[in-house]
């Protein structure tokens, strides 16, 4: 496709939005309709798809080879803000214990049961008393996963505060040399793989680093 001169002779348009349909049933016809472009991964092999977060990659890695410009142009600000979202979300998953994890699964599950409930008492279905008493204290453990969700959020903030200004490196790149190739796994994840790693330089010589374990975060 020719370089457009009202796009300064790049091959992408300063803003652009890309929409993936899902696997089973594609775009939806607004969307294919609305569309200045519709773009086809083809097939080879025995295979009639690809899974979307796979089509997804292809597509933006796709890009990227086109305008090699668009690799890492965020102003300073776009980062900052990425970072604060991303690292927060990463350390959210390091800081509950396995016991408040299940604790906040059952408060999930158990509010997801209200509103199932709702939904039948709204259609006219007769609720037995056993089953208000769950929707009775259906308030009550929504504040409780409201308290665990907001202290976490604070606790997230605050482990990755000084990643923000001095961002840790990229995770492990196996085209580096071998002496730079590094293991992001927790001690036990290592050690149950043991054999089968041996020989990586990734596992053979390196120690898993300490910012990458939940101790560091919890910290």
């Amino acid at each position: 496709r020719a370089r457009a001169p009202s796009q300064g002779g790049k091959l992408l348009p300063e803003k652009v939005a890309i929409v993936f349909g899902t696997e089973a049933v594609g775009c939806t016809n607004e969307m294919l309709n609305a569309a200045d472009l519709r773009v086809y991964l083809p097939l080879r092999g025995f295979a009639d798809s690809l899974n979307l977060s796979v089509a997804t990659a292809l597509v933006v890695h796709h890009m990227f080879v086109l305008d090699p410009t668009l690799v890492g142009a965020m102003s300073e600000e776009e980062r900052m803000e990425l970072r604060r979202a991303w690292y927060s979300k990463l350390a959210s998953q390091r800081l509950l214990s396995a016991r408040d994890k299940k604790r906040r699964v059952k408060l999930m599950t158990y509010l997801k049961q209200c509103d199932e409930i709702e939904k039948k008492r709204l259609a006219g279905e007769e609720i037995q008393q056993q089953t208000q008493v769950k929707l009775d204290q259906r308030e009550a453990k929504q504040a409780e996963l409201d308290q665990i969700d907001e202290k976490l959020a604070v606790d997230s903030q605050l482990a990755v505060q000084d990643l923000l200004e001095q961002p840790p490196a990229p995770i492990t790149d196996m085209r580096r040399a071998d002496e730079h190739r590094t293991c992001f796994v927790g001690k036990n994840t290592k050690a149950s793989h043991g054999d089968a790693w041996a020989d990586m330089p990734a596992t053979a010589n390196l120690p898993v680093q300490h910012n990458a374990t939940s101790s560091f975060f919890r910290e």
